[in-house]
């Protein structure tokens, strides 16, 4: 019978026979990765490491927006603070994270005017409410962020605001997941895949990938409940030999997704190349304005095209990123990279892996 309210997925009863069907069918050594930071903090928040069998390795992968963010685009947004009559406007867990010489935060504290936004929405009214400055949006995010980033754009048109221009560093998952499967090295036995991200594409979006890589994966919510039932169906993927693509969320996920929501972010942006941290540059794996709103693209306008730069010296993060380590691997971690102060921006985001690890484990 399918539940109907949140606490049924926080059952306890219901959370410990998942867990003894679990044990029951697990034989194999299997690597599980989430690919969202949202699942990351609900499996730590829940504890769900600990009552899953030792054969079961789960890995935090590349769905935590600032942490796949790279390390020329943070570079780029501070650069945007330096320049004489901008405000940058920013998510507040990107203020933190370390460029090769800087930080948002530290471009603040100097006197930038470096502004935390809730939504591109209260960009665009900095914008309205300060005629004689420039405001640039540092638009970081995946597919459930850049339909709002759209319609922040036509919202500028319409109220005729022509100081605001974005940075897209945006990005988006199936690429990332297809790149993981062509890297040496990388070994994944299943996905667990974001459901935020999938109630705006659907499942239809992972089509391309599952059938590619026949990889077992399933798109879950984020309450215990979910989680659990998603490992479980992954173990019985692997131990029958036969891969699927489920849909563990059907309450708010369904084959087609949001057609709204991707209909104002395909009439705004276009599929490009993007950088990814730890990855590298993945083709069709980001969206970049369309020519007709180019007089939003920032980095056009400012001519600010920043050169690739190596990640932070002994820094992992774009190894845990892929799966190939995991935070406690890193030399630096709870040495020199703390969340006092960050190395890397999987210490930084509330959804990076090392931030995760160093609050719960």
């Amino acid at each position: 019978m399918a539940l109907k309210y949140i606490e049924e997925y926080r059952d306890a009863l219901l959370a410990k026979d998942l867990i003894k069907k679990i044990h029951a069918v697990s034989k194999k050594n299997l690597r599980l990765m989430e690919v969202c930071g949202t699942h990351t903090m609900s499996i730590f928040r829940h504890g769900i490491r600990s009552v899953i069998p030792d054969t079961i390795t789960l890995l935090s992968g590349p769905g935590c927006p600032v942490c796949v963010t790279a390390q020329k685009d943070i570079d780029a947004f501070v650069e945007f603070a330096r320049v004489k009559d901008v405000i940058v406007t920013t998510f507040g867990d990107l203020i933190k994270v370390p460029g090769s010489g800087s930080s948002l935060g530290k471009e603040k504290a100097a006197g930038a005017d470096v502004r935390i936004v809730y939504s591109i929405s209260d960009a665009v009214h900095i914008a309205r409410e300060n005629k004689d400055k420039q405001i640039v949006f540092c638009a970081v995010g995946f597919e459930t962020t850049i339909p709002t980033i759209a319609a922040g754009i036509l919202m500028a048109i319409a109220q005729k605001v022509d100081n605001f221009s974005i940075y897209s560093a945006n990005k988006l998952t199936p690429p990332a997941l297809a790149a993981l499967m062509e890297t040496k090295g990388v070994q994944i036995d299943g996905f667990i895949l974001p459901g935020h991200v999938s109630v705006i594409t659907g499942t239809n979006a992972y089509r391309g990938t599952f059938e590619k890589y026949a990889i077992p994966s399933v798109i879950a919510g984020f309450e215990p409940i979910d989680i659990l039932k998603a490992i479980l169906l992954l173990i019985q993927q692997n131990e029958s030999g036969i891969p699927a693509l489920e849909n563990a969320y059907p309450r708010a996920v369904s084959d087609q997704g949001n057609l709204k929501a991707k209909q104002i972010m395909n009439q705004v942006f276009e599929v490009c190349a993007a950088s990814w941290r730890g990855i590298g540059e993945i083709p069709l794996s980001g969206m970049g304005l369309k020519k007709e709103y180019q007089a939003f693209n920032a980095a056009a306008k400012f001519g600010m095209d920043m050169p690739d730069v190596p990640e932070p010296k002994g820094c992992a993060c774009g190894q845990i990123l892929m799966g190939l380590k995991t935070p406690e691997h890193c030399a630096l971690y709870k040495k020199k990279c703390t969340p006092l102060t960050p190395v890397g921006p999987c210490m930084v985001s509330s959804e990076g892996a090392c931030a995760a690890f160093y609050r719960y484990a």
